[in-house]
């Protein structure tokens, strides 16, 4: 069974930080990617960064580069987002996905298959 559960989120100040984590089943964590998005009400959910979890390399879009960094644990399925110098704008539920069919840049949510419940983020100024 694909299964993704998030945790971490919370309330910080501007400038602050927060580690998100997304806890994978044993099968989703045997897909080749997994990414974090974002969504706030009335906005189109946000692809912020890429993991492939076997070559270790990650990608990053421009509103969050130098500032999130994605992660992961291969001992406990886990793929973390270290969040750094977070903004207000940084608001927003945070969701992690796998499961993906590239067919799109990897920021596109349609392309991707299983999600977890979300987390929420709230940054104050």
């Amino acid at each position: 069974q694909v299964h993704l559960v998030e945790s971490g989120g919370g309330s910080v100040q501007a400038g602050g930080s927060l580690r998100l984590s997304c806890a994978a089943s044993a099968t989703a964590y045997k897909s080749t990617f997994m990414s974090w998005f974002r969504q706030v009400p009335g906005k189109e959910r946000e692809g912020l960064a890429l993991l492939d979890i076997n070559g270790g390399n990650t990608y990053y879009v421009d509103s969050v580069k130098g500032r999130f960094t994605i992660s992961q644990d291969n001992a406990k399925n886990t793929v973390y987002l270290q969040m750094s110098s977070l903004k207000v704008e940084d608001t927003a539920m945070y969701y992690c996905a796998t499961d993906w069919v590239p067919g799109h840049p990897f920021w596109t949510p349609k392309d991707w298959n299983t999600w977890g419940q979300g987390t929420q983020v709230a940054v104050s100024s």
